[in-house]
């Protein structure tokens, strides 16, 4: 049991499907399936569920948070010994469901370490607790929470959450309006998982309704060019709203108080965070979110 097999493992189980697992890992497939059974072989019992679609076992599941855990402990040493010979502050893993709205902070980061190799890695909220336990990432900032234990978080920014229409819809020249007088109209919105969407589908269930979704996609820097051309009305944070300010759009407030957005940033309790993950943290966590602006940035102290 190598740690090549181990890594080949992990994408098996990601994907759950052995050709596209070939091809991300550009391995001939009937080795890669000739791998998983000596791993199988070796450990005494099956990892995947064949009928049918390849499936990830209990078996599997269980052996597949072991392994993530025991691959990111040896990156983990690796990035330690490296610091502690002096070789800079290594690098930051940062990941979220978007980066729209981190320009600011990231290039005032970079500025101030400029030796730092900064790694962004998008993805949905629903992936972000099982990257930190396998310390895939360092710090994960998401726009709802993260169930899961050993997790330390700081709130970065709560924020209202808008109504966004053209500006020739007929609320458009209002300064406020309830869910109520929203059913039936057309949204453009993310996926499912995506904050958003949650909001959405929160708002109108709270009433007994159900959006009217006319678009819905991963491209949420999308929405508000899908608004502008008149296609249906969208839900958008205050921070993106200031950014598109000059944007032909109407705001309208939602009447309630559950119409809005906490930024979280979260990170492994009782791991040891790097150097360039410290000082990241002091940075997010400095921001000023709402003037676009640093504070006066105090950096973690080694061990923080």
């Amino acid at each position: 049991m190598d740690l090549h097999t181990l890594r080949q493992f992990l994408v098996v189980a990601r994907l759950e499907h052995l050709s596209r697992a070939a091809d991300e890992l550009r391995v001939a497939q009937p080795s890669l399936s000739r791998t998983i059974a000596r791993l199988e072989g070796e450990l005494g019992t099956p990892l995947f569920d064949r009928a049918g679609r390849l499936r990830l076992n209990d078996a599997g599941r269980l052996f597949r948070g072991h392994v993530e855990r025991a691959l990111g402990e040896l990156d983990a040493g690796r990035r330690a010994v490296a610091e502690a010979d002096g070789e800079g502050f290594g690098t930051v893993r940062l990941a979220s469901e978007t980066f729209l709205t981190f320009t600011g902070p990231l290039a005032a980061y970079k500025r101030a370490h400029p030796r730092v190799e900064v790694q962004l890695h998008q993805m949905p909220a629903a992936d972000m607790a099982r990257a930190l336990a396998a310390q895939d990432v360092d710090l994960c900032v998401a726009s709802q929470p993260l169930r899961a234990d050993g997790l330390e978080s700081l709130t970065l920014l709560d924020e209202a959450v808008w109504l966004a229409t053209p500006p020739d819809h007929p609320l458009a020249g209002r300064t406020s309006v309830t869910v109520d007088e929203l059913a039936g109209q057309p949204f453009i919105t993310a996926h499912k998982g995506h904050w958003q969407r949650r909001l959405l589908d929160r708002l109108f269930a709270a009433r007994d309704l159900t959006p009217k979704i006319v678009c819905e996609g991963d491209e949420v820097s999308a929405i508000a060019q899908l608004i502008i051309a008149g296609l249906g009305l969208g839900l958008v944070p205050d921070l993106a709203r200031r950014s598109a300010a000059s944007a032909p759009v109407a705001w309208i407030a939602v009447d309630g108080p559950d119409c809005r957005r906490t930024l979280t940033l979260y990170w492994g309790a009782g791991g040891h965070l790097p150097a360039a993950a410290r000082l990241m943290r002091a940075t997010l966590g400095d921001w000023d979110w709402t003037s676009g602006g640093a504070s006066t940035t105090v950096e973690a102290p080694p061990g923080a």
